[in-house]
């Protein structure tokens, strides 16, 4: 029997979307390190702005991520991409403008993270609950694991480009590779063909009954809840260390821009290496066991950002995010993948936004969190601190409803009466 072809090669819509998410997250990633480089490096911010900044692109979930995504689930999907990658750009774009026009405050940092986090949230929902139009359930996995893999090799990339580019061209001026790259998101998903069917709301169903209903299905079996308890956990104490990452690197260790950018991106190499591996993992131990203990070398890997110093000293940083990389990578494949195995397609929408809202509106909270801490406890006091809210994840996680379970695909789909409140 000859090996059949690798799913990006035989599906040209998955390959649309792939194509599409990766570029994104390229450009992303550059914004990543340029952004917060922005504020510390050409417009002096407080260190309690600089921490703030890296939530504020992730407040959109946490105050609009219901909503959207039951407008996801009432529209068709691909133009909800393609306006809001147009919408990313013109944002986008006005930084560099205002900066050649010596007008760039930390205000407007603020206002255009926020307008690109929530094109943002229209833009990873609706590509969500395109993937499983353009892959059949069973390789779900697969399809998830490429899409994580390459998005991480392409975070990686971005971080470490970015990283020099802000020394090369300066901050503002790099986001112009984010503007290129969401144009080639744009170019991507125009190609994209598969048949999606709107179904008209049923008379007096409102936009609010479907966020409910959207709310309720990610809260409705305990395998959904632990999961997302979970998620929210660690999101929120890892999201606290990696505002704090930026003011330890350039401020406290005295290291370059380009470091940082090399430094973040270790994690993002991890995330390679943990996306393309996680289905030999989830084969090889089963998906269970691979979301419960993959949480466990993620939280040491974070730690080792305590252990860094100047120089050589950032080793240890280097080699840790790797580690945290390769399980976060995995961590997350096996959790959206379950979801998208137990949802009915009407409701994936509804169900990314809410379980998005609880866990990554953390991220949102987390960058003040960080800023609020840095002042009272030192850099290391604060990341301590998240640290100690990140181990929370993994110790749910082995003793929770899931401690036992070996295959999540195992477990039954949610029974659904009509999705919940569904149309």
């Amino acid at each position: 029997m000859t090996k059949p072809r690798p799913l990006v090669v035989r599906n040209a819509n998955f390959r649309a979307l792939w194509i599409s998410s990766t570029s994104g997250i390229f450009g992303t990633s550059v914004a990543a390190v340029a952004l917060p480089l922005i504020a510390a490096v050409e417009l002096q911010a407080s260190d309690f702005a600089v921490a703030a900044l890296s939530g504020v692109g992730f407040l959109p979930w946490l105050l609009f991520g219901l909503p959207i995504g039951a407008l996801v689930d009432r529209y068709r999907r691909k133009p909800v991409v393609m306006a809001a990658l147009v919408l990313r750009i013109i944002v986008l774009l006005s930084l560099p403008v205002a900066f050649w026009l010596d007008r760039l405050t930390v205000e407007q940092l603020f206002v255009v993270s926020f307008l690109s986090g929530l094109a943002a949230v229209f833009c990873m929902l609706a590509e969500s609950a395109l993937l499983p139009r353009a892959v059949p359930r069973e390789e779900l996995i697969e399809g998830n694991g490429l899409m994580t893999g390459s998005a991480a090799s392409a975070d990686a990339v971005g971080r470490s480009l970015g990283g020099w580019l802000t020394g090369a061209w300066g901050a503002s001026n790099s986001l112009l590779l984010q503007v290129a790259a969401s144009t080639a998101s744009l170019g991507s998903v125009a190609t994209l063909k598969v048949v999606e069917t709107v179904t008209a709301p049923a008379p007096g169903n409102r936009i609010f009954h479907d966020m409910a209903a959207g709310l309720r299905y990610s809260f409705s079996t305990a395998p959904l809840r632990t999961i997302l308890l979970t998620g929210a956990l660690w999101n929120l104490g890892g999201a606290i260390v990696v505002s704090l990452t930026v003011i330890l690197v350039v401020r406290t260790l005295g290291e370059s821009g380009a470091m940082l950018g090399f430094l973040t991106a270790s994690t993002a190499l991890g995330g390679t290496l943990g996306g393309l591996t996680v289905k030999w993992a989830t084969q090889r131990w089963g998906s269970g066991t691979v979301w419960r203990l993959s949480m466990v070398p993620a939280v040491l890997g974070y730690s080792s950002l305590l252990l860094m110093t100047p120089g050589w000293g950032l080793i240890p940083g280097f080699v840790g995010l790797f580690l945290a990389g390769v399980a976060i990578a995995m961590n997350v494949v096996v959790a959206t993948s379950f979801r998208q195995r137990v949802c009915p397609p009407e409701m994936l929408g509804r169900l990314g936004s809410a379980s998005r809202m609880v866990t990554w509106g953390m991220l949102a909270v987390a960058g003040v969190i960080g800023g609020a801490l840095v002042n009272p406890l030192g850099v290391r006091g604060a990341i301590t601190a998240g640290l100690a809210i990140a181990v929370l994840a993994p110790v749910v996680a082995a003793i929770g409803p899931l401690r036992s379970i070996k295959h999540l695909e195992d477990l039954e789909p949610v029974p659904v009466e009509s999705a919940a409140g569904s149309r």
